[in-house]
């Protein structure tokens, strides 16, 4: 019986990377290696404790941790705060973070937008839920929508995370005189973001969202020109039978009709050719209270064929 050898490593065997010699060779060490490490390791602490407090100084500060406030980007940061937000929102991240990543494609060409999400809440729109029925096993998990708004379908995407969702607002420029408020539109952009979101809950079958976004729209003061481009986009992009959304519009306006003979007359023009359905529902609110207040002025005493003679002009 041949008697088994020991090879020892020398200079001229090779040295096996992820095999059996492996650990030998990482305990095996020179004297002269010994040596190099010892005296880098005490240059170090050298190096180390002759300039403290210049180390003290250049030492990077450790980031502010994320704040959901009313201007943050939710979709500008959709990937990094993802977390953050399901954490802040005491939600149960297993419900979801298991699920597969869906690519969603917002807008086309040059004004495309590349959003991610989790399929698992994407799935509880009706809408989406028959594009990812469609997704083959092996396939992408792409989900194309060119028509729709990306920074609406941000909103969306940070409504489904944490129940709630944030426009961004206009900062004022340093140094400006303006006092910005919480509360005010000066441009109706703000009512129009509201808006734009209040439509693609209605398209994604999503009404907790809808109706979040309704109550936004209402905690907004916006200027006259602002309140008739958002009735424009209202009554351009909702329908008939959504009164929910138009009657208040029709009746902002019935109660300010002063508002649109003297302060923007010529949009108010333009709005009632380009929308009759705007104009006619803004003049039946305002019948309506004429008809009421003459049934009212008529209860209380007015004799029943006592009424005003119509002008004649003079022969």
């Amino acid at each position: 019986m041949d008697t088994p050898k020991v090879q020892l490593p020398g200079p001229g065997t090779p040295v096996a990377q992820n095999g059996a010699n492996s650990n030998s060779n990482e305990v095996e060490m020179t004297e002269s290696h010994d040596a190099e490490s010892t005296n880098q390791i005490e240059e170090t602490q050298a190096e180390d404790n002759t300039m403290p407090d210049v180390q003290a100084e250049t030492e990077p500060e450790a980031p502010a941790p994320v704040q959901k406030t009313a201007g943050f980007n939710f979709l500008n940061n959709i990937n990094a705060t993802l977390l953050i937000f399901t954490v802040d929102a005491n939600l149960t991240p297993t419900s979801f973070l298991t699920s597969p990543i869906v690519e969603i494609a917002i807008g086309e060409d040059d004004n495309q937008t590349i959003l991610t999400a989790h399929q698992t809440l994407l799935i509880e729109s009706p809408l989406l839920s028959r594009f990812v029925d469609k997704f083959e096993a092996s396939g992408p998990r792409r989900i194309a929508l060119p028509a729709e708004n990306a920074e609406a379908f941000g909103c969306f995407l940070q409504f489904q995370y944490t129940h709630d969702y944030t426009e961004t607002k206009p900062s004022t420029p340093a140094g400006s005189s303006e006092v910005a408020t919480a509360t005010t539109d000066n441009t109706g952009e703000e009512l129009l973001r509201h808006a734009r979101v209040y439509t693609l809950a209605e398209k994604l079958g999503m009404p907790a969202l809808k109706s979040l976004a309704h109550k936004k729209i209402h905690s907004v003061n916006s200027t006259p020109s602002g309140e008739l481009a958002y009735a424009r986009y209202v009554y351009t992009n909702t329908s008939d039978h959504d009164t929910m959304i138009r009657k208040p519009i029709a009746s902002y306006w019935a109660a300010r009709s002063h508002t649109l003979r003297h302060g923007i007359e010529e949009e108010w023009k333009k709005i009632c050719l380009d929308i009759p359905e705007f104009s006619f529902d803004v003049l039946t609110i305002v019948l309506n209270k004429k008809e009421k207040a003459s049934a009212n002025a008529e209860a209380e005493g007015t004799p029943r064929g006592r009424v005003a003679k119509r002008m004649r002009s003079e022969k």
